[in-house]
């Protein structure tokens, strides 16, 4: 039977920790019990850098069951990092790894769906949402125009997933692969390649605690996922900058003939609107351009995604 890991990134998630081991333990005992998983999985918590009791509660779960493993970071890296942490933690110790996050939101009684597609031969497998009932208004039309910005700017990902997702330990190896600094898991993993799958789950509300992922975090995740996976931003500016150019011909033009014929006047208006258009376009354009250059600056540095301070593991 295959070794699985639930790796679970962890921030402030001291409220529903107890209940989210509770729940997990108990389902996979049933996998174990049909014959999914071995006996020797386990689920693997990642503190990344909390500022609440998240590390004393997870070492409190260790204790009192061999199936709750920890890492903790030495400070806060941000989710995707801490996920990566935990991914490359379990890569050697298990032959699949599933990520979810800790709030209970994800549907775990699809574990079994995400276990029947891996043997099934898929070595990667997206839980996708199949509604957005639960979510308010504001949240779902945030949520749709984040995923339809990414696929407007070419970024390659699945449309309403997330982090929950199976790897196979070979697919673990192939993102091992991926050296970049900026980190936007969900336009990485389907670069990999490998035989690939969905499956279609409900999520709940959140038992207990906030979302770590207000509106400022989700635009910023969305801005990261562009520039990390399109050019297509600089593209534009190109774009515009060649049709402004035209246009400025096109006027340079008119105003030759406009002076010749005499009918020349004062143009207050359309100079402050030109001016203030163009600088508004330029200072847009020096900004994405300096959005580049930075994550270039951050890349060339090859600075530590992340550095583990105390790894929790079977004895």
């Amino acid at each position: 039977m295959d070794k699985l890991y639930i790796v679970v990134p962890c921030y402030n998630e001291e409220e529903v920790l107890h209940e989210t081991t509770k729940r997990l333990t108990d389902k996979l005992s049933r996998m174990e019990a049909d014959g999914l998983v071995s006996p020797d999985s386990r689920i693997m918590y990642v503190d990344d850098g909390s500022k609440d009791k998240t590390w004393q509660v997870i070492e409190e779960l260790h204790k009192q069951d061999s199936r709750v493993l920890g890492v903790k970071l030495s400070r806060n890296r941000g989710h995707q990092n801490a996920l990566l942490a935990g991914l490359m933690t379990a890569k050697d110790l298990c032959d699949v790894t599933i990520s979810m996050d800790a709030d209970l939101q994800d549907d775990i009684e699809v574990l079994d769906e995400f276990m029947q597609k891996y043997k099934d031969g898929c070595d990667i497998v997206y839980g996708v949402r199949n509604n957005r009932d639960t979510d308010t208004g504001f949240k779902r039309n945030t949520a749709q125009a984040f995923y339809k910005l990414l696929k407007f700017f070419g970024v390659d990902s699945v449309y309403n997933h997330a982090d929950y997702r199976l790897m196979s330990r070979r697919a673990l190896e192939g993102l091992a692969e991926f050296g970049e600094v900026n980190l936007f898991l969900r336009g990485i993993v389907p670069q990999i390649g490998y035989k690939t799958a969905t499956v279609e789950y409900s999520r709940g509300e959140r038992f207990a605690g906030e979302s770590k992922y207000p509106l400022k975090k989700m635009v910023g995740f969305a801005f990261d996922g562009i520039t990390s996976f399109s050019v297509k931003p600089i593209r534009m500016i190109t774009t515009v900058g060649l049709v402004i150019f035209l246009v400025s011909l096109v006027m340079l033009i008119y105003s030759l003939v406009v002076n010749a014929m005499g009918h020349t006047q004062a143009g207050w208006t359309s100079m402050m609107m030109s001016i203030w258009l163009l600088g508004g376009l330029q200072l847009m354009a020096i900004g994405i351009i300096g959005e580049y250059v930075g994550k270039a600056y951050m890349e060339t540095k090859k600075r530590p995604k992340y550095i583990i301070e105390t790894v929790l593991r079977d004895e």
